[in-house]
C-alpha cells in the first residue's frame, strides 16, 4: 500500500505534530466516492477557442467531471463551460471548475483513515475522524458562490499575468456540513488569538514550493457560517473539488474555500506566509484597482465578492426574431449582502428596465433574472444586464485593472442581429 504522509503546518512558538498520519492509497479500496486514480485517465473530449488573444483550448473529461475546459493539468485547472450556467441556479458537481496550485494533489482518500488536525493556540489539541466531524452537530446545508479570484482575467486590457480564464472559473452549490464554529468551539480557542489557518492534502511536488496554506480571522472563522462541508449538491464531494472535506467561506473568493482539509492551526498573531502576502492581494481601495500600468501604494488580502452579473441564455452573436418576445434568463450575485434589483438594456446601456427576480435561495447564491425581451427593429442589437445589491453596490460600465487581475466586474455586453 502506498501512503500519504503530512507535514503539519507551523507557527512560531506552535511546535510542530511529528505524527505520522495516512491518507493517499492507490490501491482502490476506498469508498468509490472518494477515488479519483482509480476511475481512469481524463478524456479529450474536443476544444474551444476563447474570446480573447490566445484562447485555444481543449475539453477534456477528468473523472467524475464532464468535459471542461482545461487551462493548465499540471496543476488541473478546469474552467466551467459557460452554457452550463443556463442548465439550472445550482452549478452541477460533475461541471464546477476546478482549481489547484500544486500539482501534488492527492487521488485516492480512505474514509476510514482520513483526520483532521485542530491545534496551536487552543485548550485542546484535538484530531477528528470524517465520522466524528459528520456527527458533531445537526449537518447544515447552505447554497453559495464558489468563484476564483482570477476569473475572467482573459478579459483584461491591458493583458495581465497569470491563467487567462473566462468567465467561467465560478459555481454555485448547496454545501452541507458543519460550521466551523463548532469545531473550533471543541478545542477551545484561547483567549487572544488572532487568525486560523488551514492546510489541505495537495503538496507542492517538489516539497520546495509555499505549501498552500490560508487563514482568516478569528472572529470570520467563528461567526458560524463558515463551514466545514462534505457533501454539494447532496452528494459527496467529488475528488476535483475537495473530498472529504473542504472549507466553505461564503461570499469571499475561492482561494480561502481550501480543499481536502487536514490541518487546522488558531494563531495568536497574524498568520503572514507566501499565499496571504505576497500572493492574492489587491489595491487597498474602493475599486481594487489602478490605472494600468502603476503599482497600488498599500495591498490587502483579497476578501469579499463585487457584485456581477451575466446573461446565460443568450450567445454573444446569436440571431433572435424582430417583434418575437424572448425569455432572456441570467445570474446575479456578490458577496453576501444579496442581490436588490437587475436591470436590462437592448440598447448598449443608454436606457434600462428591470428585470424579473427568481427564488432567494440565499444571499450566498447565484439569483436567477428573467426579462421578456422584444427587439425593437431589426439589426444588431448590444444586450447589457447589471445587477444591484442591498448595500447598494453595482457594476462599473468600464473594466477596472489591477495587475493580478483580479475581481472583475464590469457590465458585460452580449450582441445579438434581429431579423
Amino acid at each position: 500500500m502506498t501512503t500519504y504522509q503530512r507535514t503539519p503546518q507551523t507557527s512560531p512558538g506552535v511546535p510542530p505534530v511529528t505524527t505520522r498520519r495516512s491518507f493517499l492509497t492507490r490501491t482502490g479500496k476506498a469508498a468509490s466516492a472518494s477515488v479519483l486514480a482509480a476511475t481512469g485517465l481524463p478524456a479529450l473530449a474536443a476544444g474551444v477557442t476563447m474570446p480573447f488573444a490566445n484562447g485555444a483550448r481543449d475539453l477534456v473529461a477528468y473523472p467524475q467531471k464532464r468535459p471542461l475546459i482545461v487551462l493548465t493539468s499540471r496543476p488541473p485547472q478546469l474552467e466551467t463551460p459557460f452554457e452550463v450556467f443556463n442548465e439550472s441556479v445550482l452549478t452541477p458537481n460533475d461541471a464546477f471548475f476546478v482549481r489547484y496550485h500544486w500539482s501534488g494533489i492527492p487521488t485516492s482518500i480512505d474514509p476510514r483513515t482520513y483526520r483532521l488536525q485542530i491545534r496551536g493556540n487552543v485548550n485542546r489539541p484535538i484530531e477528528l475522524t470524517l465520522a466524528e466531524i459528520k456527527h458533531m452537530a445537526s449537518p447544515v446545508d447552505l447554497v453559495a458562490v464558489n468563484q476564483c479570484s482570477g476569473n475572467s482575467r482573459g478579459f483584461f486590457e491591458p493583458r495581465v499575468n497569470g491563467g487567462q480564464l473566462g468567465n467561467g472559473a465560478m459555481g454555485n452549490a448547496r454545501w452541507t456540513g458543519v460550521p466551523l464554529k463548532t469545531v473550533l468551539e471543541k478545542a477551545g480557542v484561547k483567549a487572544g488569538s488572532v487568525q486560523v489557518s488551514f492546510n489541505g492534502l495537495d503538496v507542492p511536488p517538489l516539497g520546495d514550493g509555499p505549501d498552500f496554506v490560508k487563514a482568516l480571522n478569528v472572529d470570520h472563522a467563528l461567526d458560524g457560517e463558515v463551514m466545514l462541508a462534505w457533501a454539494m449538491n447532496g452528494e459527496d464531494l467529488p475528488m476535483l473539488n475537495g473530498y472529504p472535506l473542504r472549507l466553505i467561506v461564503p461570499g469571499y473568493y475561492g482561494t480561502y474555500w481550501v480543499k481536502h482539509v487536514s490541518d487546522i492551526l488558531v494563531t495568536d498573531k497574524v498568520f503572514d506566509n507566501f499565499w496571504m502576502a505576497p500572493a492574492y492581494r489587491i489595491p487597498d481601495n474602493d475599486c481594487a484597482c489602478v490605472e494600468p500600468g502603476t503599482t497600488p501604494a498599500k495591498t490587502v488580502p483579497i476578501n469579499r465578492f463585487n457584485v456581477r452579473s451575466f446573461i446565460t441564455s443568450v450567445k454573444d452573436g446569436a440571431t433572435l426574431r424582430a417583434g418575437h418576445v424572448t425569455t432572456v434568463r441570467g445570474i446575479a450575485f456578490d458577496g453576501g449582502f444579496g442581490i436588490d434589483e437587475v436591470l436590462f438594456s437592448d440598447d448598449g446601456g443608454a436606457t434600462w428596465r428591470e428585470a424579473k427576480l427568481g427564488a432567494d435561495l440565499g444571499r450566498y447564491s447565484f439569483r436567477e433574472w428573467t426579462f421578456s425581451y422584444k427587439p425593437r427593429g431589426q439589426g444588431e442589437h448590444v444586450l447589457m444586464v447589471k445587477a444591484k445589491n442591498r448595500k447598494g453596490q453595482t457594476q462599473p460600465m468600464k473594466a477596472t485593472w489591477n495587475g493580478a487581475g483580479y475581481m472583475r466586474n464590469v457590465v458585460e455586453s452580449t450582441r445579438i442581429v434581429a431579423i
